[in-house]
């Protein structure tokens, strides 16, 4: 059997398999030609992107072994296993499981140990089949006698080198560097340094390893809810301790879930505070446990520290020992978020502006606190209410709000609209509040008015903004408005008015 794609002269041999091999077809020769030497050839076309596809996910599983996990080429995949083979009983049974495992998934192996990156890939390629796959450390004999190819080189490089007599590494690390270098290049030496480990070889995970993580493997795969919670628990509990250890907590963490048939599960959840404590880790990821499919079971267990900080104490409430309710606050805003998602619970944030409906932001909870210089601004930070209007903060005053302009307590109203709705007022001009108004089709009487309070432009953005008169006005019915006229009059366009606003 054969896979094909189209190439340069028509459709090559992508891949064979180990009987196609035998009966004389190599990778690169034309179907044409494939079908003269074997008319029953069995073809079937490549496909790349499913074959990257599996490679990353192998890869991703591969993290059992390992954190630091690549994808090489498109047929290979790297670990750095430094510090991590004792547990599995050491590195000739740590490669013998992930062989045994990755056979039972449907894949040929062929895997190596070596001191460098590029003696495991010219180990796990070219060696001999009798030959032990784990060099030990310092070794270097064995690869002095692979081929040249074993250097991971262009094949115009390797043809050169085999034409002139130097078939092997070893032919090769004998001669003297600069003629060679002179005549192919410094890649050449390149890779023979970093084969020999003269020159670093640095791998780039695909997913980036953390400091803190807490890992279980189980002697039989798990399946049931019972199980994944004990274990998520276990794991929050190791994590917190080593945390808490070192003066620390999460921000950000994701638990995964290794199953028996290759693949990876991950739960990712985030904290309002920095965190440490296992129960509340644990109600976080019980309310997301379902939606994991342990398949055939689970057979590894990983929870990651994503973001950590450092911990802020926090001040006991003197009457019980209870914590304040910033923390309360906080764990039901993780719950929120955990159920609904970041982009779904928000809070405002103000603005330095002083156009009332530009003085908020939504930002995702829990927001930054305000600093002070926001006090100074002519609008206080208010909640979105029903309707499209937002109710302030829990102010007193005057069935308002109220905040600080200009050294001066200014009043604003319980409520406002999204967006300031177009009314028909009667006023005495130039700047006398009016005394009758009609809005949504209803005539509103005003008895008494207090006014104006002037919003100008914010010169420093280029806007077509128009100085605002704001009043507050009762009307007959003892109802309060915050109305404001838009424009002066003996300008360009007429002045309009405006209804933004409702008191108590």
């Amino acid at each position: 059997m054969a896979l094909t794609a189209r190439g340069q002269g028509g459709v090559r041999l992508t891949a064979i398999n180990a009987e196609a091999t035998g009966l004389g077809l190599s990778v690169g020769m034309t179907l044409a030609d494939a079908r003269a030497l074997l008319p029953d050839l069995i073809a079937a076309d490549a496909e790349p992107l499913a074959d990257e596809s599996a490679l990353a996910a192998l890869a991703d599983w591969c993290v059992r072994y390992s954190p630091w996990s690549a994808i090489d080429g498109v047929d290979g995949i790297r670990l750095d296993i430094t510090g991590c083979a004792h547990l599995f009983g050491g590195e000739t049974r740590l490669l013998a499981e992930a062989e045994a495992r990755i056979s039972r998934f449907g894949f040929m192996m062929r895997g190596a140990i070596a001191d460098t990156p590029a003696a495991a890939w010219a180990w796990a390629r070219f060696r001999r089949a009798q030959e032990e796959p784990v060099l030990s450390a310092g070794e270097i004999g064995p690869l002095l006698m692979l081929p040249v190819a074993a250097l991971n080189l262009e094949p115009e490089t390797v043809a050169t080198l085999e034409r002139l007599g130097l078939g092997t590494i070893g032919a090769v690390a004998s001669l003297p560097r600069a003629p060679l270098v002179k005549r192919l290049g410094e890649r050449l030496m390149a890779r023979l340094d970093q084969l020999l480990g003269r020159a670093p070889e640095p791998i780039s995970p695909r997913l980036l390893p953390v400091p803190y993580v807490a890992r279980m493997i189980f002697v039989e795969p798990i399946g049931t809810r019972e199980d994944m919670d004990l274990a998520t628990s276990r794991l929050a509990t190791r994590l917190c301790d080593e945390l808490a250890r070192d003066g620390k907590g999460a921000r950000r963490l994701t638990l995964a879930f290794y199953r028996v048939d290759g693949t990876v599960q991950r739960l990712t959840i985030g904290t309002s505070l920095t965190t440490c404590e296992p129960s509340h880790l644990l109600r976080l990821f019980a309310e997301r446990l379902d939606g994991i499919d342990p398949s055939f079971g689970i057979e590894v267990m990983t929870l990651e520290a994503e973001m950590v900080q450092e911990v802020t104490a926090i001040q006991a409430a003197l009457s019980g020992g209870d914590r304040m309710d910033e923390v309360d606050l906080a764990r039901l805003i993780d719950r929120l978020r955990n159920r609904l998602g970041d982009d779904r619970v928000l809070q405002p944030m103000p603005i330095e502006s002083h156009v009332p409906e530009r003085a908020e932001r939504w930002v995702p909870a829990p927001a930054p606190s305000p600093s002070r210089r926001f006090a100074s601004g002519p609008f206080l930070s208010h909640l979105r209410g029903r309707g499209g209007q937002r109710t302030p903060l829990p102010l007193a005053g005057e069935g308002g709000t109220h905040c600080v302009s200009n050294g001066r307590m200014k009043v604003r109203p319980l409520k406002l609209l999204t967006r300031p709705e177009p009314i028909d007022a009667t006023a005495p001009i130039p700047d006398d509040p009016p005394l009758s108004f009609r809005w949504r089709r209803v005539f509103h009487r005003v008895i008494s008015a207090d006014g104006p309070e002037r919003i100008g432009p914010e010169w420093w953005k280029p806007t077509d903004y128009r100085p605002r008169d704001y009043y507050r006005i009762e009307d007959a019915d003892g109802r309060r408005f915050w109305v404001y006229r838009e424009g002066l009059y003996g300008g360009g366009e007429p002045p309009r008015w405006f209804l933004h606003g409702f008191f108590a």
